[in-house]
């Protein structure tokens, strides 16, 4: 069973991998690996497949199959959630806030967890379970790259991703902060462009994300 400070381990690795972990709603599995792989070629390895679709599972497996790629899933309420996505293949998981039911899934299934917390009460009651590396959601409601700031001033052993109206534009106000490891953002892979199977310029947007300075 993995404990808490397993998990924070190993989602502080996968936050590593890149400065932006896509969040994806995928809406036709069959778009599924070749937005992975074109995610993947422009240097954006960790993939947050959101569970809000019927097709999302789905796109999970076929994103595990795809080389060099790290996929997770997002968007998890439930211990079912939690079991699908482990069978399915994701590699992590990301929620929105954090229950106790969720937290013991995620343990039990030995996935690694990225809970979301807006408050710092909210992080202190997971850093006093064990996680130190958290989801920050919704980040521009909750007040953005200032807010973050000030919660890392008396709660410097937390890390976070960011993640919840986050762009190219304020992706830097976020990176540039200690207690922030990577950001989580949907437009490196805007709808239009999946419809279109247009990879080559979902490639150009992820090499752009890739390239943020943290």
């Amino acid at each position: 069973m993995m404990t808490p400070k397993d998990q924070s381990a190993a989602a502080r690795e996968i936050c590593l991998l890149a400065p932006v972990v896509p969040v994806l709603v995928v809406d036709d599995a069959a778009t599924a690996a070749d937005l992975a792989a074109a995610l993947v070629a422009g240097g954006l390895p960790a993939l947050e497949v959101t569970l809000r679709t019927p097709a999302a599972l789905d796109a999970i497996r076929a994103m595990a199959q795809v080389p060099g790629g790290v996929v997770g899933a997002g968007t998890l309420l439930t211990p079912e959630d939690v079991a699908a996505a482990k069978a399915a293949g994701a590699r992590f998981g990301v929620s929105p806030g954090a229950t106790d039911r969720l937290l013991a899934a995620c343990a039990e299934h030995d996935l690694p967890l990225l809970p979301g917390a807006a408050t710092a009460t909210e992080v202190m009651a997971l850093l006093e379970k064990g996680y130190t590396v958290q989801k920050f959601f919704p980040a521009e409601a909750a007040g953005g790259a200032p807010a973050l700031k000030s919660i890392g001033a008396p709660l410097p052993q937390v890390s976070f991703c960011p993640t919840g109206g986050v762009s190219m534009k304020n992706a830097p106000d976020y990176l540039s902060l200690s207690n922030t490891l990577c950001v989580g953002g949907s437009w490196v892979a805007p709808k239009d462009k999946v419809v279109a199977r247009d990879w080559a310029g979902i490639t150009a947007l992820a090499k752009a994300a890739a390239a943020l300075p943290r």
